[in-house]
């Protein structure tokens, strides 16, 4: 940094990295709104005082004049359902940093509106993030627009006018696919993600694929099938360990028609598939090589490694965040990138003779 910058001002995600505590227990405890454990209280206030950090900066209160201070996560689907898959759970502590300068709260809406909070046309909110684009999301996105109101969608195609934070799904996709065919295998299945609202575990047709609307499914499978075009899938009704675990016996219920190899679309689908192997004697990956998609954390594995493409999650959100930051300010959003890294664990291996 040279002389003549201006250092950075400690924001309240700084202070929370510190201190070791999650952004909004950090901004719990500058906002005095509940109460928060003693020692947690003297850790925050520590780092913040460490950092040089006063509290919120009075330019985003500013900013806030005659808002609500609220931004709206619109997600597909139940908000139940929400949090049981890491990747939102990691996406959205990535959005709270991204909006950590504008102190803003978080408001949690499903794409159909009034069932489980405010409607989208009425919510008293500043700025909304679009959790993709499928169909039911685009037509919210259609009402978010004729509000007028900022808007950001994760994954998903908005057009060129709406920003965007995507991810190279194809690609990295076909990057597990070359890993496996490298591995000599040939007899490959495929386990996606919905394709559509509808969220059916049915087998993949090219009519389906053709209707879908769910895009990060469809680009994945794309990149699959580059490199294994003709081979079998099967739709998942969800990113859900239970899920895998049902489509895997499905699609290895024939002893004489089994694959040697799986792909999954998500690593929670990869586990569950794994689990339903298992329940047919097969060692993994001796018998049965699985790989999936996220790089998550995931439990039953023993002592398994994924083999995977981890996906920025973290990124994703803080990127969206800090779009709807700019925006706010009254400057120009821009669309945003982000790669995956392909990584190769201990659940793939050589074909079997």
């Amino acid at each position: 940094m040279s002389s003549q910058e201006t250092p950075r001002r400690p924001t309240i995600a700084d202070v929370a990295r510190q201190a070791g505590v999650a952004t909004s227990t950090a901004s719990v405890v500058f906002s005095g709104k509940a109460n928060v454990a003693t020692a947690t209280r003297e850790r925050v206030l520590k780092a913040a005082a460490e950092l040089g950090y006063a509290g919120p900066d009075p330019r985003a209160a500013s900013l806030r004049r005659g808002r609500s201070g609220i931004v709206a996560v619109v997600l597909e689907g139940h908000l139940r359902a929400a949090f049981l898959d890491p990747v939102t759970t990691a996406m959205m502590d990535g959005l709270t940093d991204g909006l950590a300068d504008l102190s803003a709260g978080i408001l949690l809406m499903r794409d159909e509106s009034g069932e489980e909070g405010p409607a989208i046309a009425d919510a008293p909110v500043d700025a909304f993030v679009l959790i993709g684009c499928s169909g039911r999301t685009k037509a919210s996105l259609e009402v978010v627009l004729g509000r007028g109101l900022p808007v950001v969608v994760i994954e998903g195609d908005a057009g060129e006018t709406v920003p965007r934070i995507t991810l190279d799904n194809t690609e990295a996709a076909a990057q597990v696919a070359r890993h496996v065919r490298d591995l000599g295998h040939q007899d490959v299945a495929l386990v996606t993600l919905p394709l559509d609202s509808e969220r059916e575990r049915l087998p993949v047709t090219p009519e389906r694929v053709a209707n879908a609307t769910i895009d990060v499914a469809v680009h994945r499978l794309s990149g699959t099938r580059q490199v294994f075009p003709d081979a079998p899938a099967i739709s998942a009704s969800g990113s859900l360990i239970d899920e895998g675990v049902l489509v895997g016996r499905m699609l290895l219920a024939d002893a004489e028609k089994r694959p040697t190899a799986i792909i999954a679309q998500s690593d929670l689908l990869a586990v569950g598939v794994i689990r339903a192997a298992e329940e047919l004697g097969l060692r993994v990956p001796e018998d049965l090589s699985v790989a999936g998609f996220d790089g998550i954390a995931v439990d039953g594995l023993s002592d398994l490694t994924l083999t995977t493409s981890v996906q920025p999650a973290v990124e994703k959100g803080r990127a969206a965040g800090e779009q709807i930051a700019r925006m706010l300010r009254g400057e120009p959003a821009v669309t945003q990138h982000l790669t995956c890294v392909f990584r190769a664990g201990t659940t793939t291996a050589r074909a079997p003779r």
